[in-house]
């Protein structure tokens, strides 16, 4: 696992992960100042080895169209998202992941792609990515449906069905009017396809609008196991109950073991305690130290620390309190990686933070 660090006007951050038989980038991309953040996308992303599997973008709507053309011909998804907080509809910053070393396979439905999967000797792989409703007239019950639907059409297509998934986001267009009803609608799904009996995915829920005027967008991984080789299993965090407890349908985090590595998929972490409260209320400081402190604990739970740390993204209500978060990584001298940051709410009204995050462990 490699990292660099390059910044003037804007921050990249790059994560390699060579494997035996294929290599992951993860590669973020921080504005910072003047300039336009879409080149320097353009740019980094050509330096990267392989081809793009899956982009996010969290920029204001108002640049989908000028971006878009900056960046030029574009082979992949993208996962564009406006946080619901974002006032300025300014671009903050992107995160984009490649593979290379095995062919990718586009997954393509009326004509539209929707992901690429791949594969080594362990297991098939899938990611899903800028997953829209195709009627953004639909009701958000309707469209929530219709999103689900898609998400087991394109997983027919790689060989697979849900109950391989094993991570979601899910950006909602006005979380805070109907996350108790997309929940609802999410556990019914799960209940219907078997998930329950299965792996429940570790999730990402934030408040997003879209260029598309969609109620929300998804990205989805799932993995197939070839053998016993690939182990794949639910993580608890030992600081807070189970999301399950509080009608929330998803693990906080997910371990994929591997003989050559393992992966721990941290799910959007945010101040809640164990009874399932929110904390540190209207402490935007205090927020930020819990969060870090549970993610920190999820982590040694499974023999990893801070300098396991790969990619992330985090979510802030309010976009100056970016720098409380960046004094908090410098006061403990923590290493930097690839971190993605979007001005967006978070699940409940009274959360200021989250933020996800992907740690790695070669054998």
């Amino acid at each position: 696992m490699q990292s660099s660090r390059s910044s003037y006007y804007y921050d990249t951050d790059l994560c390699t992960l060579k494997l035996p038989q294929r290599t992951q980038q993860c590669l973020s991309v921080r504005v910072g100042g003047d300039g336009s953040l879409f080149e320097t996308m353009r740019r980094k992303t050509a330096e990267l080895e392989g081809g793009v599997v899956s982009q996010f973008i969290m920029a204001g709507c108002r640049h989908f169209a000028s971006g878009m053309e900056e960046l030029g011909a574009v082979e992949w998804p993208i996962t564009w998202i406006q946080g619901d907080a974002c006032q300025s509809g300014q671009a903050y910053s992107s995160q984009i992941k490649s593979i290379s070393g095995t062919p990718l396979q586009p997954l393509l439905i009326d004509g539209e792609l929707l992901g690429f999967c791949y594969e080594d000797d362990y297991a098939r792989f899938c990611h899903l990515s800028g997953l829209k409703p195709p009627d953004p007239s639909a009701s958000r019950a309707e469209q929530t449906r219709a999103l689900f639907d898609r998400m087991c059409a394109a997983l027919e297509l790689a060989g697979m069905d849900f109950r391989a998934t094993v991570r979601t986001w899910f950006y909602l267009d006005r979380l805070l009017e109907w996350y108790d009803e997309f929940n609802a609608l999410r556990t019914d799904f799960f209940e219907s396809t078997g998930v329950f009996d299965a792996l429940v995915p570790a999730s990402t829920g934030i408040g997003a609008a879209n260029p598309w005027g969609g109620a929300l967008l998804a990205d989805l991984l799932a993995v197939a196991p070839k053998s016993g080789d690939c182990r794949i299993s639910a993580v608890d965090s030992p600081l807070q109950c189970s999301a399950l407890d509080y009608r929330s349908s998803f693990s906080r985090g997910v371990e994929l073991s591997f003989p050559s590595h393992r992966e721990l998929l941290i799910s959007g972490t945010a101040s809640i305690d164990a009874a399932g409260r929110s904390i540190h209320l209207d402490d935007a400081a205090g927020q930020i130290a819990y969060t870090m402190e549970v993610v920190e604990a999820i982590l040694a739970e499974r023999g990893m620390d801070w300098g396991n740390l790969a990619r992330g993204i985090a979510y802030f209500k309010n976009r100056a309190d970016l720098i409380l978060w960046e004094d908090w990584m410098a006061a403990r001298r923590l290493p930097r990686f690839s971190l993605a940051v979007s001005h967006a709410d978070v699940c409940r009204d009274d959360l200021l933070f989250e933020i996800e995050i992907d740690a790695l462990e070669i054998a």
